[in-house]
């Protein structure tokens, strides 16, 4: 990016926020602190009026706008294939605004430039199967927690368990949104359980913002969140061999793996830390003759058991 470009990217970018410190569009553009210092000064030179607070950051003085800049090919072309994704893999709620937000900027876009849109739309498809969405749930909550989490609103809620189909009564401070597994999850605090839960989106029957804005916590972080959710107590380990044939398969599917030999037929030993030997039987039966359980001896028996229980099931039931 040549200087000029990079100005007034800036301004775009201290447009954007309502503060911003030197080392983050340092980060943004990986420039040092001291190019940062002067492309400000160049700016201000120019006439864009900053503003500085002491320790805090930069900021563009009230009021002050560049005018509307057009999209490049490029950028356009990008925010198409953005709005397919959110297509396909977000509610109702989001959907109608993405939909009306790729209308208004192909609407500014050149002919041309609709155009190769217009190409691109044809031969461009987001192929993943959505969770379906039972009856009875709802199905349009997203900008909803969105707007929840930003102003730290207190959503009311039924949620309904995965597992015992239970309903209860949530109040709840909402702190994130994840996507995972098919699914968008909201990281809240509970007030019923009097810690941090993960509720599935699709498992809510009704929901409504209360007026009551939560005080932050401060000792919540999202990444932090994570590394202990992914944390495994007591964690038992486990080494199997793979045959090349399936070697891409295993990488691509199963993430407790933290370290792998190759064998000398193309293969793969991994090892596995897993919070219990029984998360790993179905898997590994799925691979069928491609796998060698090589410790524990434990796990090769409950394989064994449970391969023996489906032999005796299509024993009993075959019709011949």
């Amino acid at each position: 990016m040549n200087r000029i470009d990079r100005l007034v990217a800036t301004v775009l970018l201290l447009q954007s926020r309502r503060l911003i410190r030197a080392q983050d569009i340092a980060e943004h553009f990986g420039i040092s602190i001291r190019t940062v210092y002067r492309d400000l000064l160049a700016l201000q030179e120019a006439g864009v009026p900053l503003a500085a607070e002491a320790g805090e950051g930069y900021s563009l003085v009230d009021g002050y706008h560049l005018p509307p800049v057009m999209f490049t090919q490029e950028e356009a072309s990008a925010l198409f294939v953005g709005g397919e994704f959110v297509q396909r893999l977000t509610d109702a709620s989001l959907k109608k605004h993405a939909e009306s937000a790729l209308l208004k900027i192909r609407a500014v876009l050149p002919e041309d430039r609709q155009e190769y849109i217009e190409r691109l739309q044809q031969v461009t498809q987001v192929f993943t199967q959505p969770a379906p969405q039972q009856n009875g749930f709802r199905d349009d909550v997203l900008t909803l927690m969105q707007d929840a989490v930003v102003r730290r609103r207190v959503l009311k809620m039924d949620y309904c368990a995965l597992n015992t189909g239970e309903i209860t009564q949530r109040c709840v401070e909402p702190l994130a949104l994840l996507y995972y597994s098919f699914h968008w999850h909201l990281i809240a605090f509970c007030r019923l359980r009097q810690d941090y839960r993960d509720f599935r989106t699709d498992r809510i029957k009704s929901i409504q913002a209360s007026d009551e804005i939560y005080a932050p916590r401060e000792g919540f972080s999202i990444t932090k969140y994570l590394q202990e959710w992914n944390k495994i107590e007591n964690p038992q380990e486990v080494r199997v061999k793979f045959n090349p044939a399936v070697v891409k398969r295993v990488r691509h599917r199963y993430f407790f793996g933290v370290a792998e030999e190759p064998t000398a037929d193309n293969g793969v030993i991994i090892t596995f830390l897993v919070p219990a030997l029984e998360v790993m039987v179905d898997w590994l039966l799925g691979f069928g003759p491609e796998v060698e359980i090589l410790h524990p001896p434990q796990l090769q028996q409950m394989i064994l058991e449970h391969a023996q229980k489906v032999v005796a099931h299509y024993a009993t039931n075959s019709p011949n």
